[in-house]
C-alpha cells in the first residue's frame, strides 16, 4: 500500500489517497476532485478542468499518467 497526495498529484490541498497501484490512488483523487467540485470548492477547480481533460484525451495526457505513475513506484510502502 501506498500513499500519494492530492497536491502530488496536481490537486490544491494534502488529502492523502492510498492504493495498491498508481490507478488507485489516481482514481481517488479523480472521485476526490469530483466530490469537491460538486461541493462547491472552488480551490479543487483547476485541478478537477485539468482531470477532465485527461480522461477525455488519454493520448494527448499520457505523459502526466506516465508520471504520476513514475512517481507511484518511487514510493516507500506505508
Amino acid at each position: 500500500m501506498k500513499t500519494m497526495t492530492c497536491r502530488q498529484l496536481g490537486g490544491p490541498c494534502d488529502l492523502q489517497h492510498r492504493g495498491e497501484t498508481a490507478d488507485d490512488v489516481i482514481n481517488a483523487q479523480d472521485q476526490h476532485l469530483k466530490e469537491a467540485e460538486k461541493a462547491g470548492d472552488a480551490t479543487h477547480q483547476e485541478a478537477r478542468d485539468a482531470m477532465k481533460s485527461r480522461w477525455r484525451h488519454p493520448k494527448k495526457s499520457l505523459g502526466w499518467y506516465n508520471d504520476a505513475k513514475k512517481a507511484f513506484a518511487a514510493l516507500p510502502e506505508s
